[in-house]
């Protein structure tokens, strides 16, 4: 029997730099509150005109925060050395603990069971022209990104594992930058070259 690996979604967003950060914020805070299996006071937040709910966690609030600013920080790095727009990746990474079936070894093993991929184009528009088409540009994949997010969490489902923990969160959860970049992701088998 040949082993499927978890499904990935990729989204796009397009962007500039002044809006980068809440976008991709935004985007992340969509999929954890349609992922995130805990008890949760949803609250929103305005992105670029759109509402985007976001989940009320300590924890994952300041982990999405930096781990969006390490991306336009790298993103922005990139852009100060070239002239055109400039691409990065964020991944979310979904988990499920699992007892290891070999005999020699002990413990729980982390098996991917989801992973959501955000490919992030940055641009610097130079005229008042320009800004007006990208913010229009920005909101329509704003909306369409989130669109797309609640489809795909809607439709599929079935590969979701059961819950057997009673801990606070029963899926551990990573958010990588630039992911196939970072060399462990290939050396794991996780993203195919």
């Amino acid at each position: 029997m040949e082993q499927r690996g978890p499904p990935e979604y990729i989204l796009e967003v397009f962007t500039d730099p002044l809006s980068a950060h809440d976008i991709v914020k935004g985007i992340l805070h969509t999929i954890f509150f349609h992922r995130f299996f805990i008890s949760i006071r949803p609250k929103f937040h305005e992105v670029l005109d759109l509402t985007l709910p976001e989940v009320d966690d300590v924890e994952l609030e300041t982990l999405i925060d930096h781990k969006a600013q390490d991306l336009i920080t790298q993103i922005d790095t990139t852009l100060n050395t070239r002239s055109a727009s400039v691409r990065g990746q964020i991944a979310v990474q979904f988990f499920e603990k699992r007892r290891r079936k070999a005999w020699f070894m002990k413990g729980d093993e982390e098996v991917c069971w989801e992973m959501w991929t955000l490919d992030v184009t940055l641009a610097t528009p130079r005229t008042e022209a320009e800004r007006i088409k990208v913010r229009k540009a920005m909101e329509n994949q704003l909306q369409k990104t989130a669109l797309k997010i609640v489809t795909l969490v809607n439709r599929d489902q079935s590969h979701i594992p059961p819950i057997t923990t009673s801990d606070s969160n029963p899926f551990p959860y990573r958010i990588e930058i630039n992911p196939k970049a970072d060399g462990r992701g290939t050396r794991m088998g996780i993203f195919a070259t």
